[in-house]
């Protein structure tokens, strides 16, 4: 029987946050119980003499995204490559919902073939505050994606595909990067944190 996955629930994870977010949480887990809040946050700006601040943490948000996908397609490939590593892509609620969603994938004897390409990446709004980490005021970069799927199978613990032929291939997302050690690791500390479904017209497949 065949099964309808490769929006987020198979491409991205962001669509079993809700369900998943208060699962799997652990004590090495920054701020598990406090989600990121974005205030006031800025459009990124250009400086013609140097980066700005906000320039340089939307290409250090927008590098640790592009790894969080990286890695996630990997762990999805590789039944045997160890969760821990998701760790260093993503926090918060993203990690917990992620853990659980590729976990259960392995009970269930499947793995991914393909990876996902990002097709449109967009940065929505910076914020530096850094005022109140364990109330999660931390520096987070919004992120919009279209992810596209064409090239990603899901099979079974027999090698058969178990996605829905009329599975759509590309979807955007909305992605919070978050920054709990922003003061010691400005540039290397950002992780993914939550993802929400956006409702628009999907970009074209690669």
């Amino acid at each position: 029987m065949k099964i309808r996955l490769g929006l987020i629930s198979w491409a991205t994870g962001a669509t079993v946050l809700v369900g998943l977010s208060a699962c799997g949480g652990s004590d090495t887990d920054p701020a598990a119980n406090a989600e990121p809040s974005p205030a006031s946050p800025s459009s990124p700006t250009t400086s013609s003499s140097s980066r700005a601040p906000s320039d340089a943490s939307s290409a250090d948000a927008t590098d640790a995204l592009r790894s969080y996908f990286t890695v996630v397609d990997q762990l999805r490939s590789n039944p045997a490559a160890d969760l821990k590593k998701l760790k260093s892509v993503a926090t918060s609620a993203q990690l917990n919902a992620v853990t659980t969603l590729i976990g259960r994938s392995r009970d269930e004897g499947q793995r991914q073939t393909g990876r996902t390409a990002i097709n449109e990446l967009k940065v929505q709004s910076v914020n530096l505050d850094n005022s109140d980490p364990k109330a999660g005021k931390i520096p987070t970069v919004v992120i919009d994606v279209c992810w596209d799927v064409s090239k990603v199978d899901v099979l079974d613990k027999s090698g058969k595909s178990i996605v829905s032929p009329d599975r759509p291939d590309t979807g955007w997302t909305r992605y919070t990067v978050a920054n709990y050690d922003y003061a010691a690791a400005p540039t290397g500390g950002w992780r993914v944190a939550t993802g929400q479904d956006l409702k628009k017209a999907p970009c074209a497949a690669s």
